[in-house]
């Protein structure tokens, strides 16, 4: 029996295309600026700190902006640069520059889900705030209320088994009584090392596959 249901972001709920085409260059263009802005703000100093235990030296501000920005560049999963990543995009959430998307059949079964009782919860790479900045500002309006919590990777990487055992453990729910859904392999494979049930989604054209998981189009395809 599935109890709850753990969903991925890009390529799963939201295209991939959204994130690399607009939220990516958004954040790449406003980041120095905004950290520059908001510097003395404790939440900015703080990743600005995060950066500089990262790298294993005390950086300058300008220096620790020239690593964001190479970790931007190189795609690189930086807690730091996530959380910044996700304090710029607020900005452009709420000065209406672009909306969250969300594909429609995820939101008619999130919202079926949620009726019926299961747990929701997400689990990205981008920060827990961007997560629901995203889910907050979608041509669906607010979709937070949906679920029951939100995991970034302050719990461990996505392709790490114990991140999977650690989710489980936070909502109190047995592995196998976990239902993950992505569009990543890898991610899917940790997933199921933990025990926990899987869907691979294949939205794109050359979408990754491989092993044997379960695969569906949409999420209107997705029954348990």
């Amino acid at each position: 029996m599935i109890r709850a249901v753990v969903t991925d972001i890009e390529g799963t709920t939201s295209s991939l295309s959204f994130v690399k085409d607009v939220l990516f260059p958004y954040a790449r263009m406003h980041l120095a600026a905004y950290v520059r802005g908001h510097a003395s703000e404790p939440a900015v100093a703080e990743q600005l700190e995060a950066v500089c235990r990262s790298v294993g030296a005390a950086l300058s501000q300008e220096e620790a902006i020239a690593r964001l920005l190479q970790w931007s560049d190189e795609d690189r999963k930086e807690t730091p640069l996530k959380a910044l990543q996700g304090m710029v995009w607020e900005a452009g959430y709420r000065g209406g520059n672009f909306k969250g998307h969300i594909y429609e059949d995820a939101v008619h079964r999130l919202l079926d889900w949620h009726g019926a009782g299961l747990r929701l919860y997400v689990y990205s790479s981008g920060s827990v705030q961007a997560q629901k900045l995203l889910f907050a500002h979608t041509e669906f309006g607010d979709l937070t209320h949906l679920f029951s919590g939100f995991f970034d990777t302050t719990i461990g990487g996505k392709r790490d088994s114990a991140s999977y055992a650690a989710i489980a453990a936070a909502v109190g729910v047995a592995p196998q009584e976990v239902l993950f859904l992505s569009d990543v392999g890898a991610e899917l494979k940790a997933a199921r090392s933990a025990g926990m049930q899987t869907v691979q989604l294949l939205r794109a054209d050359g979408a990754e596959t491989g092993d044997d998981y379960p695969q569906v189009c949409d999420f209107s395809e997705i029954y348990f």
